[in-house]
């Protein structure tokens, strides 16, 4: 990929975004780009569909596919068809039907999870339950919403703590739980899918049960209004105090904006707007020239670690959310610098030291999500090409015979065999999206995304009203 280099237009168009919080709009395109467009876009779907084909033929009811074997793997004992339940939304999306029905079939006939498994609740949260309300907002089948309340059923245990912070494991047959040391991530990750279900249900439970944990993390905050990194759910204390927007705290700053967004609860704006400016003035760092994002310390604000995370460059497309265009920009170069460094991103970065902590890539989607959100806020066909390069290098990476696999390591593009579940929720999703700016009723103006980016329409949830401030 080509360094990126801002037109005159785009920089007006920054300009003007950024001077408040302005609606998305779409990127105009002559019909010769609206063609090239629509060819990518029928790429990506033709992947997908090739990679949905290879999960069917080697990993049909099981976790998630190992594309170089061509075999299977599962996350637990016993399997929870994590992948379908992920790529449902996508399927949907990109109107593969006949496939969306059969797991919708499997979902309702075959699957239950009255299993006696330990799980780790934040990942099931994001994937199985939001995944199954994804599936019900769109087939409206009342058993699939079943499915997803005796599912959030077997979560809410977890959630009996003195702090109301879940622990980290819960069996889904007797409802034990252990774990008492979670990430912010794991503690308070809760308010969208749990907000859905008790619009759909009708039950406060679950988005009260929800709400309490993100409450009690933020209640929790420094005088500096920062907060850590891990947290004990039985006395509440801090375990880690590091404060960053890394892996591990990541989700917890997105979904109190994209609650806010989807359910217009201003207690949870509140709690957005006290954390993000204390986000930019201790832990934003500019090095090098470049805006990072790194490690500082919760108590003093004090720089302690130059240590990032690929999960990071979801920040991008959570600052154009809120209105921050220009600094969203800016950030969103600094991310595609260290992809075109590499030419895929490593898991773990020092961005001071200019080497990788842990040089995995994981078909992440991350920096495509932020480029897709830049592209519909901005209108800048900046972003839209910074999603073809992304394109262009997973496939020449990624590609296998049968799908797509991660990579051992970004300086030697050494494979590993795993395809993640969210390579079909998210990345393939954010790649179609953008080269699909003409579909209706289906991107930001529409809908928001899940930190899984399932996608639920703004307009079914002007009614909310479960326990808002």
């Amino acid at each position: 990929m080509q360094p990126i280099r801002f037109s005159i237009l785009g920089l007006i168009l920054i300009l003007f975004v950024s001077c408040g919080e302005q609606a998305p709009i779409k990127s105009s395109t002559t019909g010769t780009e609206s063609i090239a467009l629509s060819a990518l876009a029928d790429e990506v779907r033709s992947e997908t569909l090739r990679s949905w084909k290879a999960y069917k033929t080697y990993a049909w009811g099981h976790d998630v596919l190992a594309p170089i074997s061509r075999t299977h793997r599962d996350w637990y004992s016993e399997p929870l068809y994590i992948s379908p339940i992920d790529a449902y939304s996508t399927l949907v999306l990109m109107g593969f039907e006949e496939e969306a029905s059969e797991v919708e079939r499997f979902v309702v006939d075959s699957l239950s999870f009255d299993k006696d498994v330990d799980v780790k609740i934040f990942e099931v949260n994001i994937r199985i339950l939001g995944g199954l309300l994804s599936m019900y907002s769109h087939c409206k089948n009342p058993q699939v919403l079943d499915k997803a309340r005796d599912f959030a059923d077997r979560m809410l245990p977890a959630f009996n703590t003195p702090t109301g912070i879940p622990r980290y494991w819960v069996n889904l047959q007797t409802g034990e739980s252990r774990g008492d040391t979670v990430n912010v991530a794991e503690a308070a990750s809760y308010t969208f899918e749990m907000g859905v279900l008790s619009h759909f249900t009708g039950d406060a439970k679950y988005y009260e049960t929800g709400k309490r944990a993100t409450r009690a993390v933020f209640n929790r905050r420094s005088d500096l209004d920062l907060i850590g990194e891990i947290i004990d759910v039985s006395s509440g204390d801090w375990v880690s105090t590091q404060s960053h927007i890394c892996a591990g705290v990541d989700s917890y700053y997105e979904y109190l904006l994209k609650s806010w967004v989807l359910f217009q609860d201003e207690e949870l704006k509140e709690i957005w707007d006290v954390s993000l400016p204390v986000i930019h003035e201790y832990l934003a760092d500019e090095y090098d020239g470049q805006l990072w994002y790194g490690r500082s310390d919760m108590h003093t604000g004090e720089h302690v670690s130059s240590m990032v995370t690929l999960y990071d460059a979801f920040f991008p497309a959570m600052l154009a959310l809120s209105g921050d265009t220009a600094r969203a920009v800016r950030l969103q170069s600094t991310w595609a610098s260290l992809w075109n460094k590499y030419g895929l991103e490593p898991m773990v970065y020092d961005y001071r030291t200019g080497e990788p902590g842990y040089p995995v890539y994981d078909l992440n989607p991350e920096i495509m999500e932020s480029a897709y959100y830049l592209s519909r806020i901005t209108g800048d066909p900046q972003f839209v090409e910074m999603n073809k390069g992304f394109w262009e290098d997973l496939k020449t990476h990624c590609r296998t015979d049968v799908a797509f696999a991660s990579v051992e390591n970004v300086a030697t593009m050494e494979p590993r065999d795993y395809m993640p579940t969210f390579f079909f929720a998210e990345t393939l999703k954010y790649l179609y999206l953008t080269f699909s700016p003409d579909l209706p009723g289906v991107h930001i103006e529409d809908c928001v995304f899940t930190t899984e980016a399932h996608p639920f329409e703004k307009v079914d949830f002007t009614d909310f009203k479960v326990n808002k401030k």
